[in-house]
């Protein structure tokens, strides 16, 4: 954490984007932590908070759009081929893809908040034919919820870095918090337009 604290020092934001765009495209990159500890040092008053959150959002955008590419033009040949450089096995891919047939577009938004599923979000919906503008949106309003949420958490316990620890510790709880209260509305709103047509 302390070297990510450094780069982002000396790089600022184009850091923060770039690290983000290498972790949502495919490739194990800490893009959470990078998030993290720039809404640390926004906190500490190194960055601006609206700065790094938009970097991470175009970077989550971004990234995702590179290895919805890779996957689409690839196919899981080329994923597995590459991917098990990076520690990408055919049952963590596997894994990811039935996630995918089954929730579709939801499962594009919630990848955002799970590490595994967050590097090949991207890739299994190129893979799995998902269309572009369906995967562009549910992968940018996951990348903006996500981004903002990471930061702001960096950014609010920055003060005190052992108290983050503890609450990064319960990082998956919180996010899945978020993630069925963001899918409660979706629900709802679906739900609403289904019914005012009927």
């Amino acid at each position: 954490m302390d070297k990510i604290f450094t780069l982002i020092e000396h790089y600022g934001y184009l850091f923060v984007f770039f690290g983000v765009m290498l972790g949502c495209s495919g490739i194990p990159f800490p893009g959470a932590t990078i998030l993290l500890a720039a809404g640390i040092l926004v906190q500490q008053g190194h960055l601006q908070l609206g700065e790094a959150i938009v970097f991470g959002l175009l970077g989550a955008i971004i990234g995702s759009q590179i290895g919805y590419w890779a996957g689409r033009r690839g196919g899981r040949s080329f994923v597995l081929k590459w991917g098990r450089y990076m520690k990408i096995t055919p049952e963590r891919l596997g894994r990811v893809e039935r996630f995918f047939v089954r929730y579709g577009g939801m499962a594009v938004f919630a990848s955002r908040f799970v590490s595994v599923f967050r590097v090949l979000g991207g890739p299994v919906a190129g893979i799995s034919r998902m269309r572009r503008g369906t995967f562009f949106l549910y992968s940018a309003l996951g990348g903006m919820v996500w981004a903002a949420v990471v930061v702001l958490v960096g950014y609010v316990f920055g003060q005190s870095w052992g108290e983050t620890r503890h609450w990064t510790g319960r990082g998956p709880l919180l996010l899945a918090l978020l993630l069925a209260v963001a899918l409660s509305f979706y629900l709802a709103y679906r739900w609403v337009l289904r019914y005012r047509g009927s």
